[in-house]
């Protein structure tokens, strides 16, 4: 597959960039210091795009779920039509940068993903809420993985996310390229543990479409693939299920491994689902043993490489 750049969209504050209401940004420390180095960002602010300034009055959401205005605290002006004037084009542009996942920023009207809160006629504040540019977003793309950046600073949520999206980026990738049947049936085959370490119904379900696959077109078994396969992503891995991947994996060195090896890596692979151990004990393990016994089944697996080393955390998961 031709390697294609992975794109972020990011709310510009968290890059440090000088937007927010109050002429400040919320820079953050792993977005620009760490995943900076994989990923190519392309930055977004809605209320400076759609001609608001910096600094400027604060805004928040008012109304109900179906009705949503954007309202300046003070003043009482209604901006949400420039702001939807604005979300409208900003969503049909970003059709052409081709985005694997977005970082949006907590909170905020326009770029909140969850809890933002919204305002009753009476003043009184619920979290039930989006951000105006959010909702848009999701509804325009919804299979491309979405955080905002608190709950990033959770280990568990953070490899989630960048799990999915390097899955979805290299699923794009495949859709991009004129793909074959055949293509996606080795795509499938080399992402099988990772989506058996995810839910089981999704996996089967994949199981049974590429086992289908010479009854759809190419570019509809690639667009019914990559439906099904984000679904199984979005359903978090469990120390229990990466456990049973490893055993399915350790199966397939039975006969090459030594005792005193299987039974090292049998303690590793408890010792993880035990909570005692990081992922990155078992998994590191494994790799070193199919390298060493050049397994290239499983070798090729995903599971194993889901995404660089150094972007993996040690909160033992």
């Amino acid at each position: 597959m031709t390697a294609h750049p992975i794109r972020l969209g990011i709310s510009r504050c968290l890059l440090g960039d000088q937007v927010r209401y109050d002429g400040g940004h919320k820079r953050d420390h792993f977005l620009t210091e760490v995943l900076s180095r994989h990923v190519e960002w392309v930055p977004v602010c809605p209320e400076v795009e759609a001609g608001f300034g910096t600094p400027r009055e604060a805004m928040r959401l008012e109304g109900g779920p179906r009705s949503l205005t954007l309202m300046t605290v003070e003043s009482r002006r209604n901006m949400t039509e420039p702001m939807m004037l604005f979300v409208q084009r900003k969503v049909d542009a970003l059709e052409e940068a081709d985005l694997s996942g977005y970082v949006f920023k907590k909170e905020s009207p326009s770029c909140g993903m969850d809890g933002v809160r919204v305002f009753d006629r009476r003043g009184r504040a619920g979290r039930s809420g989006a951000g105006l540019f959010t909702r848009a977003f999701r509804e325009r793309f919804p299979l491309v993985p979405i955080e905002d950046e608190e709950r990033l600073s959770d280990g568990m949520i953070r490899e989630h996310f960048i799990e999915r999206v390097f899955c979805y980026h290299r699923w794009r990738a495949l859709s991009l390229d004129a793909p074959t049947r055949q293509a996606v049936v080795r795509f499938h085959t080399i992402h099988k543990y990772l989506l058996m370490a995810h839910a089981a119904a999704p996996y089967r379900a994949l199981g049974r479409l590429v086992a289908q696959a010479h009854r759809y077109r190419p570019m509809d078994l690639v667009g019914q693939y990559g439906l099904l396969f984000m679904k199984a992503l979005a359903e978090m891995t469990t120390k229990r299920k990466q456990a049973n991947v490893f055993h399915h994996l350790v199966g397939h060195l039975k006969g090459r491994l030594k005792s005193h090896e299987r039974a090292e890596l049998d303690a590793a692979i408890h010792d993880y689902h035990q909570g005692a151990v990081p992922l990155i004990v078992p998994l590191t393990l494994v790799k070193y043993f199919v390298a060493k016994y050049e397994i290239e089944y499983v070798g090729a697996q995903t599971f194993l490489n889901p995404y660089p080393e150094e972007l993996m955390v040690s909160h033992g998961m």
